[in-house]
């Protein structure tokens, strides 16, 4: 009798845990359709700056005769529009990172894992504040191919098996492959990576294939493509890129996300 008493009582709790579970995940899609709104808002807003600021450059260089305190005025208007416009993209750009990754905060042991498995390795980073796992393409793929180098995937198959653990079960994984801002440059290259958008989205599906060999469910993963559109650090000049920005990142994700 007291053993179908404890029964009873875990499989409540687990119901429990199961509802509340899938009640986050609706207030985070609920979530993600304000923000998505939010930015489509957004974005409008920034288009219709960016068409006011040409006109005002145009008014501005076609009065070569405008001095003084007219041209003064015009001058900060152009100014104060730019930096408007700038704040404005910074924000989409967060919120656009926010909805990609969904909010979630991980459960305290799996974020332990992933960071002992981030000190481990060095192609590896963890960001704990957002569950990201990035790995540096540099390290990662052979260069210029979107092949996973072999001494890459092993780091890749250790992270697999705490993907696969219990505690990371509730959560899909979004793969997002991320370069410089360097034109693909060799022909054979460019033939199967015409642009860095390419070369991004399919470094992203090479990790997802060696996931899939490893077990991850594959509705569990998914793949984006950012190209050189979201740098993490400044590119140098003249199209020299930056090592940082050559990047693969793992968002753990809430299902469904």
């Amino acid at each position: 009798m007291r053993a179908s008493r404890i029964f009873l009582s875990l499989l409540f709790c687990a119901s429990v845990l199961l509802v509340t579970g899938c009640e986050e995940c609706k207030d985070l899609r609920i979530q993600n359709n304000t923000q998505r709104k939010r930015i489509a808002q957004l974005e409008s807003e920034v288009q219709s700056a960016k068409l006011q600021l040409t006109q005002m450059e145009r008014q501005l260089a076609a009065s070569k005769e405008m001095e003084g305190i007219e041209a003064d005025t015009l001058r900060e208007k152009v100014a104060a529009l730019e930096k408007a416009i700038e704040d404005k993209q910074a924000l989409i750009d967060s919120m656009k990172n926010q909805l990609l990754y969904g909010g979630a905060q991980l459960p305290v042991e799996l974020s332990t894992m992933l960071e002992d498995f981030a000190a481990k390795e060095d192609m590896v980073t963890y960001d704990a504040n957002r569950g990201i796992v990035k790995f540096k393409s540099d390290l990662l793929f052979e260069p210029g191919s979107d092949r996973v180098a072999p001494s890459a995937v092993e780091a890749v198959k250790s992270l697999c098996n705490i993907l696969n653990s219990p505690q990371a079960q509730q959560f899909d994984i979004i793969i997002a492959g991320h370069t410089d801002d360097i034109p693909i440059g060799k022909p054979a290259t460019r033939e199967k990576h015409p642009t860095n958008w390419h070369l991004s989205a399919h470094r992203g599906i090479s990790v997802l294939d060696v996931m899939a060999r490893n077990n991850i469910a594959p509705e569990r993963l998914s793949v984006r493509g950012f190209g050189e559109y979201r740098p993490i650090a400044p590119n140098m000049p003249n199209k020299k890129g930056n090592a940082q920005n050559r990047r693969v990142e793992i968002y753990i994700v809430a299902k469904g996300m």
